[in-house]
């Protein structure tokens, strides 16, 4: 009952942000890489918002893990510190979020199937690229906090909303 509570809570929360996002330069794009514990391959996508104060953003993502004989569903609701080093365009970032996530473990007959959520905390390293093209590519180190994956490689691409 609580898990759910605190589910929709930050949901409500996280909604009114992403809305205003859609209004300004909002970036979307893939995601894949890695997770270590379980052991699986990661593909999703990501919202990266217009700063929400100076320097930092929302950026909320969706990820579908693969392997290890099970299937995790992640929500990450992250917030971003974007650091400004001088003499290049690379920009690194580091932040703090919520993961929710899904589990749903494949069991050997005559077992059933097992599944359940698990909320933590994510411990984010990461760094945004831009390329000739006008996209951002980036690349992060993913830290889990809690009975969540306990870390991702993740590389991937944002490109603007128009």
């Amino acid at each position: 009952m609580m898990k759910r509570l605190l589910v929709t809570a930050l949901l409500a929360v996280a909604l009114p942000w992403t809305a205003q996002a859609a209004t300004s330069s909002t970036l979307i794009g893939p995601r894949f890489g890695v997770s270590l514990d379980p052991d699986q391959l990661v593909l999703g996508g990501q919202l990266v918002t217009p700063p929400v104060a100076p320097h930092i953003t929302f950026d909320p993502s969706l990820e579908l893990g693969l392997g290890d004989d099970q299937t995790v569903v992640a929500i990450n609701l992250d917030m971003f510190y974007h650091f400004e080093l001088h003499d290049t365009q690379w920009s690194p970032y580091a932040g703090l979020g919520v993961g929710i996530n899904w589990f749903s473990i494949d069991r050997p007959a005559p077992e059933s199937d097992q599944s359940n959520s698990e909320v933590g905390a994510n411990v984010v390293l990461g760094v945004d690229v831009p390329t000739s093209h006008g996209s951002w590519f980036f690349s992060e180190l993913r830290a889990g906090l809690g009975d969540i994956p306990e870390m991702k490689i993740i590389a991937g691409w944002n490109f603007a909303l128009r």
